[in-house]
């Protein structure tokens, strides 16, 4: 059970406020009776002899401080956890490049593929040390560059040895990507550890297996594809002497991270794929876990009952 953010381990204890709830009737019922009780005397001059003024609201305070504790006592009896961001150590993160030779184009100067790897080698360093970095490029078929791992400078000098290779295939890159998730350690197959794909591209799938079927794969193993479309409408290459054109297919690429929970950005420029890498480690570096907090519920109810013993010692020169 969750209330207000904060969840209770033991919420089945919580019931125990319907007996505080019947103790706070009973409390009222005493003093409704008290008021009948009092005003029998008709002789109200007899009455201020018989029974000398009450401390009035004052007598309340050490009820209402005492019940007070009993609620948050119970309410720490339940095992409160409020949730906090917990680092996550196997956390991987597969960067799938395309490098295909629409990736020429220059409309992202110098040209699209070496404006990625610049923003991806200063993603790279952003990234904190206990993250696993692994890389895989893709054209006409994908390939693993640098297996997952804690070295960063390692990845970042797979980023600048990659070279152009014909057509795209785009569904071959998530599941080389997948395959290197798969392969990350010992305890990988039976405990996978926290991954994501971020995978860059123009958006047009030429070879190999569908779009559709490395939603099925990356769905099933549970590991979200972000995905980035790179350059602008305007991209041209040259071919056979001629100027084509190079546009983007943003839609495809949408398809792909919608249908795998992840997230589709379009980056015309480094400054924007900057952006685009920074959210993405956030939202992968950590995981929400609930810590208990019935500590500090006791502390407080302890307060209270503190609160009400001083005030009926003061008042009353008693204890509640």
């Amino acid at each position: 059970m969750t209330i207000w953010g904060i969840k209770f381990l033991s919420a089945g204890r919580l019931w125990a406020l319907l007996l505080l709830l019947v103790l706070v009737g009973v409390y009222v019922f005493l003093q409704i009776r008290r008021k009948k009780y009092a005003v029998r005397f008709t002789n109200l001059s007899l009455l201020d002899q018989v029974a000398p003024k009450r401390p009035g609201w004052r007598r309340h305070v050490p009820a209402i401080a005492f019940i007070a504790a009993l609620f948050v006592m119970i309410t720490a009896w339940a095992r409160p956890a409020s949730p906090v961001q917990v680092p996550q150590d196997r956390a991987t993160i597969i960067v799938a490049i395309d490098v295909s030779p629409s990736m020429r184009a220059t409309d992202v100067p110098p040209n699209r593929l070496a404006a990625e790897q610049t923003a991806a080698k200063k993603f790279v360093d952003q990234i904190p040390e206990r993250f696993n970095i692994g890389l895989v490029s893709f054209g006409g078929y994908a390939q693993v560059q640098q297996q997952p791992s804690y070295d960063h400078e390692a990845a970042k000098r797979a980023i600048d040895s990659l070279q152009f290779v014909n057509s795209t295939a785009i569904g071959e890159a998530v599941f080389t990507s997948l395959g290197a998730i798969r392969n990350f350690d010992a305890q990988a197959k039976e405990k996978p550890p926290p991954a994501a794909i971020v995978l860059l591209s123009d958006g047009d799938n030429t070879v190999g297996r569908s779009i559709s079927s490395a939603v099925d794969a990356a769905t099933k193993a549970k590991v979200p594809v972000s995905t980035i479309a790179y350059g602008t409408d305007s991209g041209t290459i040259e071919q056979d002497g001629q100027q084509v054109p190079v546009t983007v297919n943003p839609e495809a690429l949408r398809t792909l991270a919608e249908g795998t929970k992840g997230h589709a950005y379009e980056a015309d420029s480094v400054e924007k794929l900057d952006a685009v890498y920074k959210d993405i480690g956030r939202s992968l570096g950590h995981r929400t876990e609930f810590k208990e907090i019935a500590a500090s519920f006791a502390g407080v109810g302890l307060a209270f009952a503190l609160v009400s013993a001083l005030f009926s010692l003061i008042w009353f020169q008693r204890l509640p």
